[in-house]
């Protein structure tokens, strides 16, 4: 009877050892302990024994059942062991290593340029409005002199969301940021001196336009203002923006519906790769009657003027940057070279 138990001990280690993963452990331990494994079904037969016999026999049984438990123990720890320690030799770390750098991080071009233009126009007294990106028809078109059927809405592809406003027109990404002159003209009295930068969106996508851009749009509103203003105070912002003395800058005739009489500004550089090279640089003009009066103010009273330029443009100008997509592309060997 001890020599069954002994055999049934010494096959299960040598079935055990003989095993290297640990699902095909699992498996061989059912033939031994499982529900008809070996030794479960001597215990069930332990009734057909010898009355005399029984206690001796309970006795093999139990202790057989304990050791292959053991054997199975052990060799359970012994695989996870070896697999453990291979894949800790895999997977080695040298901690004596010195450490890796992390890239410091930089601002982005655009952001560069947004902020250099707030502290130049803050320096002569301009204040900075920022406002909302989804903008109704109001603001965004009507109070800027383009009505319903005005032609100069052709000229600017809208992005329109499938949700109206107040009066059942349809919000949309604003086009420019020029509904926040209007916003900041009806909630503030003049004198009016404001800039307005921020991000706009028309439908357009190609090396020199995106859809969505940057614009900064400048609007100053006073009882004896006039072009001349305009000129002084742009020309001279765009010589402290690209710290040249030598700007050349012209005014050529041209149309916006918020602005009468209107031009188109160019500059030319006296050194570097675009010397020579008239560049449009901004449009701009005199604030026109109606855009005045959508404001809440008299125009028979007050009057100004007001710009707008792309902080894409003038960031390619400045650093001499041919494709506007290296912008959006996020390449760190692009963006960690401007700073």
């Amino acid at each position: 009877m001890k020599k069954l138990f002994e055999e049934l001990v010494s096959n299960a280690n040598i079935e055990f050892n003989n095993t290297n993963d640990l699902v095909s452990l699992e498996q061989i331990k059912s033939k031994f302990l499982g529900k008809e494994g070996s030794v479960t079904k001597l215990l069930k037969n332990i009734s057909k024994i010898k009355k005399e016999d029984r206690k001796q026999f309970g006795i093999y049984a139990n202790s057989c059942k304990s050791q292959i438990e053991n054997l199975l123990k052990n060799r359970r720890n012994h695989i996870s062991n070896v697999y453990l320690n291979d894949k800790l030799n895999k997977e080695y770390i040298d901690v004596t290593l010195p450490g890796r750098g992390f890239l410091g991080g930089s601002i982005h071009p655009i952001m560069i340029t947004w902020a250099r233009i707030e502290k130049i126009f803050h320096s002569i007294g301009f204040d900075v409005a920022d406002g909302p990106e989804i903008e109704d028809d109001w603001n965004n078109f009507t109070a800027l002199n383009n009505p319903i059927d005005h032609p100069a809405r052709s000229m600017q592809d809208t992005f329109y969301l499938d949700m109206n406003d107040n009066y059942g027109k349809k919000l949309l990404l604003r086009t420019h940021t020029s509904p926040m002159q209007v916003r900041y003209a009806k909630s503030h009295k003049p004198p009016i001196k404001v800039i307005s930068p921020g991000r706009t969106y028309r439908v357009d996508n190609d090396s020199t336009h995106s859809p969505m851009f940057h614009q900064v749009e400048g609007l100053w509103i006073s009882e004896d203002i006039s072009f001349a203003n305009l000129k002084f105070i742009y020309i001279n912002f765009l010589r402290c923006f690209f710290e040249q003395e030598n700007l050349d800058v012209r005014f050529r005739p041209s149309f916006f519906p918020f602005t009468e009489p209107s031009v188109e500004m160019d500059m030319m550089f006296k050194t570097g790769p675009n010397k020579g090279k008239w560049l449009e640089i901004s449009g701009a003009g005199q604030v026109h009657p109606n855009v005045i009066r959508n404001f809440g103010l008299d125009p028979e009273k007050y009057m100004g003027f007001a710009f707008g330029s792309g902080l894409e443009r003038l960031t390619m100008l400045r650093y001499g940057i041919s494709d506007l997509r290296n912008f959006y592309e996020g390449d760190l060997r692009f963006l960690s070279q401007i700073k």
